[in-house]
């Protein structure tokens, strides 16, 4: 199953639907790289840590700042609009695919 969902400067911005299909009830997530890809990854006790899902709006949509995970792959200004993203059950995590970055070719 696909959503889509917008980055922005190290910000993942997940909207109200996406949300209540993939996260309903969770208030954290934790963010990573591998395989060229980001994964968004729900964290059911905030005692595990993560970044927090913030409510943006009255809508519900939510944003996830991680600008540190973002600089350190050199994708800080990277920008994209209703990208594609996809649940997957092997990972439980949503995963966006990540533009070329000469960090991510090591």
């Amino acid at each position: 199953m696909t959503a889509r969902v917008s980055i922005k400067r190290g910000s993942v911005y997940i909207p109200a639907d996406v949300y209540a299909t993939y996260f309903k009830g969770i208030d954290a997530a934790a963010l990573l790289v591998r395989d060229d890809h980001l994964h968004v990854l729900p964290v059911h006790h905030m005692a595990a840590g993560g970044a927090l899902m913030k409510i943006r709006n009255a809508a519900g949509d939510r944003i996830v700042s991680a600008p540190d995970l973002f600089d350190n792959y050199g994708l800080e200004d990277w920008t994209a609009e209703h990208i594609e993203a996809r649940w997957s059950a092997d990972n439980a995590a949503l995963i966006i695919s990540l533009p070329q970055s000469p960090q991510l070719q090591t």
